[in-house]
């Protein structure tokens, strides 16, 4: 399952440079995820980096994304070809 920024984001980019997918984008009042992109860390970190990050707890998971792990490994394994996902990410 991908995450989502609500409408409770002060647009303040602390998560944007944390995505390890970029997935995460300035939109025209918020920031905005990419659901294609959104691995939830998986293969990254152990924990979701934009919602350890948010301060307004705006990061939530998009129940119209759902996914498994192992269908979030393969799309991290996508985005990064070549590369083995760190240990304990998945």
């Amino acid at each position: 399952m991908s995450y989502k920024i609500t409408d409770e984001c002060i647009s303040c980019g602390a998560c944007e440079p944390e995505c390890p997918n970029e997935a995460i984008t300035e939109g025209e009042t918020i920031y905005v995820i990419d659901p294609a992109k959104c691995t939830e860390c998986v293969g990254s970190h152990a924990e979701s980096k934009c919602v350890e990050v948010c301060p307004v707890d705006a990061c939530v998971l998009d129940p119209g994304h759902s996914e498994t792990k192992e269908k979030l490994l393969e799309k991290w394994r996508g985005l990064h070809p070549g590369k083995e996902p760190a240990e304990g990410t998945f």
